[in-house]
């Protein structure tokens, strides 16, 4: 049963992340068609529209978190799911550029399913490949953004802008039939026995390293999503001519999706012979260098390299970090547990660009001086703080084999 739970899990993330990316590359121009014509005015609606979601999905994680924990979640995914297939149909259709908001703000009421794929897959194996299926997840939730605007931009002209929104609705539609059929709900263990102690948000906050891991999964990705509004103008300041400009930065961005992928993976590897904290401390630090190589370096082909090692070394820290937190949470507190982790996650995507437009303004490099001296410092923390814990010796749950 747990592998193809896994599938069902990783298979409905990657379909379900790939939903709205597919309509992000032309929501600044579907403004227009919902009678914005002021290009400042376009920029800031897309903006907003593409800002709240995030913003109130990562306010919402733990709240559903803690459903999940209590009735399953399995019926929380497909509610989401289900929603989001009805909320794309009305995209389509929307008239005005405030429906499109409204919807998107229902969007992230409604949503967060991805914290609950990640508790999912976490309770689908045994502790020791925990972070194997968190790995695989997060690869599958890295991957299909990268993939989403490649194919929008392709089907946009096909099908027309309001068509892509109900070609989404149809992805969603498939990743809900995924996850009805063929994921199994695992034995709940949300009440807990007499002599346990109920388990509250405070609980799951003091539970051991979780504090120093939340803050960790927060500066990762706030470093990581820095790069997005200033990456063009860097290769501008670098004298690169704005269509080549593009073409490198559409390049650098795949690199990036690929090799954080690829560390993602690497993650478990890892956690078979060294601790989470020497992990996530050597590959930060790693992130951190190659990070300082990529602002010196000044060749597309050197620029890719350093970003590649960058990304190894952010998607194999955030792989450990998730896996490291999830050892140290009871199974039947996990989906709250995640639900905090990825509302850090996705509270530092949110402020990620407007602190880095904030940083540009003054100076480009400054974005990645920052990076470079917020991973130096998140990886002393971890080696100095973080409790030692060996995942590999974790003890395995039963898990049905059926």
């Amino acid at each position: 049963m747990r592998s193809r739970n896994l599938l069902a899990v990783t298979t409905a993330a990657f379909v379900g992340f790939l939903g709205f990316t597919l309509v992000m590359p032309f929501l600044a121009l579907y403004m227009r068609e919902l009678g914005v014509t002021d290009t400042a005015d376009a920029a800031l609606w897309a903006g907003l529209c593409l800002g709240v979601t995030p913003l109130i999905a990562a306010l919402c994680a733990p709240l559903w978190g803690r459903v999940g924990d209590r009735f399953g979640n399995k019926l929380l995914v497909q509610r989401s799911l289900l929603s989001f297939v009805v909320l794309m149909v009305l995209m389509a259709y929307a008239t005005r550029p405030w429906h499109l908001l409204a919807l998107r703000t229902i969007q992230g009421f409604v949503g967060g399913y991805g914290p609950l794929t990640l508790a999912m897959a976490a309770m689908s194996v045994p502790s020791d490949q925990m972070a194997r299926a968190i790995g695989t997840v997060q690869t599958a939730q890295r991957l299909a953004p990268a993939l989403g605007p490649m194919l929008g931009a392709v089907l946009a002209p096909l099908v027309g802008m309001r068509g892509a929104f109900l070609v989404s609705a149809v992805i969603y539609g498939a990743a809900l039939i995924l996850m009805t059929v063929l994921y199994r709900e695992p034995a709940r263990h949300a009440e807990a026995r007499e002599d346990e102690p109920r388990i509250t948000f405070a609980t799951i906050l003091a539970f051991e390293n979780f504090l120093l891991l939340l803050l960790a999964i927060f500066g990762l990705q706030l470093v990581d999503r820095s790069f997005g509004p200033i990456l063009v103008l860097h290769l501008d300041q670098l004298g690169y001519p704005e269509r080549e400009g593009a073409a490198v930065a559409g390049l650098l961005f795949s690199t990036l999706a690929a090799s954080g992928a690829l560390g993602n993976q690497l993650a478990a590897r890892l956690l078979r012979r060294h601790s989470a904290r020497v992990v996530i401390a050597a590959s930060v630090l790693a992130a951190a260098g190659a990070l300082g190589l990529f602002a010196l370096m000044e060749r597309w082909w050197l620029l890719m390299p350093a970003l590649a090692l960058f990304g190894i070394g952010h998607g194999t820290a955030m792989t450990t970090a998730f896996t490291a937190a999830g050892s140290v949470i009871p199974r039947r507190a996990h989906s709250s547990g995640f639900g905090f982790l990825s509302g850090a996650s996705l509270i530092a995507s949110a402020v990620s660009p407007v602190m880095s437009g904030l940083l540009a303004a003054r100076s480009i490099r400054l974005v990645f001086v920052f990076g470079v001296a917020a991973l130096g410092l998140l990886a002393l923390l971890v080696r100095r703080v973080m409790v030692q814990r060996d995942l590999t010796m974790e003890t395995a749950p039963a898990v049905d084999e059926t």
